[in-house]
Formats: C-alpha cells, sequence, structure tokens
C-alpha cells in the first residue's frame, strides 16, 4: 500500500497508463534467485519487462512454461530483445557441478551439468571452485543464447523480418552491476558465428 501511495503522489496516473496495455519491447530471461530483482536491476518500470524466471535462467527447448512465454512475448508482444541474464555464484550452477544429490531439481540443472561435462577439462584446470562455478555461470548463459538463436518461434520471426536481437549479459550481486558478456545475435548467420566461437582459450 505504502507503494501505491508512492507511485500516485509522484505521478497521479501512473496506475491508469499501467492497466491501459501492456507493450515491452524486452523480454527478460533470468534467475529465480532472489537477489536478481528484474526490474530494479535494468532501471525500468512495471510494464516495460516482460519476465521470466527459473532456476538458473534456462531457456530448455521442450520446457512448455518457457515456450509460452517464448511465443507470447514474440508473437503477440513482439518484443524486440531478448535478455538472457545470469548472476555470479548461481546456486543453480553450483548445484549442477559439485557432484551432489538433491532431487528433482538435478534433472532440471542437466543441460548445465552435461555442457560443463563437455569442458571439464578446461574447468578442472580451474582450481578455485567459485571460479569454476562463475565461469560456468557464464557459459550457461552463451547456451541458452545459442538455444534461443534455433528456437523455431525465434527463426520464424527473422525470416518473417522481425526486429528482434537476443543479448547475454551477467549480473554481480557483490556490486549490483550488470556485465555484457557480448553474446548478441540478431540474425541466423550470428547463431551460427557464435556457436563456432571458441569457449575457451586455446580451443
Amino acid at each position: 500500500m505504502n507503494w501505491a501511495s508512492a507511485r500516485v503522489r509522484a505521478d497521479p496516473k501512473y496506475f491508469q497508463r499501467l492497466a491501459a496495455q501492456q507493450s515491452p519491447e524486452h523480454l527478460w530471461i533470468g534467475c529465480s534467485d532472489s537477489r536478481v530483482p528484474a526490474n530494479e536491476i535494468v532501471g525500468l518500470d512495471p510494464g516495460e519487462l516482460f519476465v521470466h524466471r527459473n532456476v538458473a535462467n534456462l531457456a530448455p527447448p521442450r520446457d512448455v512454461n518457457f515456450l509460452s512465454v517464448l511465443q507470447y512475448s514474440v508473437e503477440i508482444l513482439k518484443v524486440r530483445h531478448i535478455i538472457v541474464c545470469g548472476h555470479y555464484g548461481c546456486g543453480g550452477v553450483r548445484a549442477a557441478i559439485d557432484n551432489q544429490r538433491r532431487g528433482l531439481i538435478d534433472h532440471w540443472l542437466q543441460p548445465i551439468a552435461d555442457m560443463a561435462h563437455r569442458h571439464k577439462a578446461h574447468l578442472r584446470a580451474i582450481t578455485d571452485f567459485d571460479t569454476r562455478v562463475n565461469v560456468v555461470c557464464e557459459h550457461n548463459v552463451r547456451t541458452q543464447v545459442e538455444y534461443l538463436g534455433r528456437n523455431p518461434f525465434v527463426v520464424d520471426a527473422w525470416r518473417k523480418g522481425q526486429s528482434l536481437a537476443i543479448h547475454g549479459w551477467i549480473y554481480s550481486i557483490r556490486d549490483g552491476l550488470l556485465r555484457n558478456l557480448d553474446l548478441s545475435i540478431a540474425h541466423p548467420k550470428q547463431v551460427d558465428a557464435l556457436s563456432e566461437r571458441p569457449w575457451f582459450p586455446n580451443d
């Protein structure tokens, strides 16, 4: 109630405008972590960011919940930007690579475990486990950007000439800063170029 009152004092017509329509230009795919509030991080008001959150900010190609959000945002809302935002120290990423059993969540995190396994030689060379987790956090963002770039909803939008770009970012809870991981794609050829980019130096 205090928040609503403060909004009205600052802008008497704020809720009238908010109720009139939803026309965000951005879809945010982020982690469920309570310390990573999407709108506040990017400085956008409610109504300006369409948000999907799950453990470890995944974009799984067979998850109906995620696919429903993606289709609606791309085909109905016509968002112009999809942001995959991970965060350093992600508990989901940590759980995916620490070889501990936790139950159902292990199945959800299997794509991250698989990705880490493919690059196990490089990752084992990182002796500090927290640093290793953070490297996997970055590479998990890259994996999800690639998944999105090959998703039929995205591919169809590009074929129709729709303006749509996908970006990979990561957030640091320690300093509150967003970092661009230089993973932006806006065309199928850029997806291929990203796939061919080395994951680690000397790959």
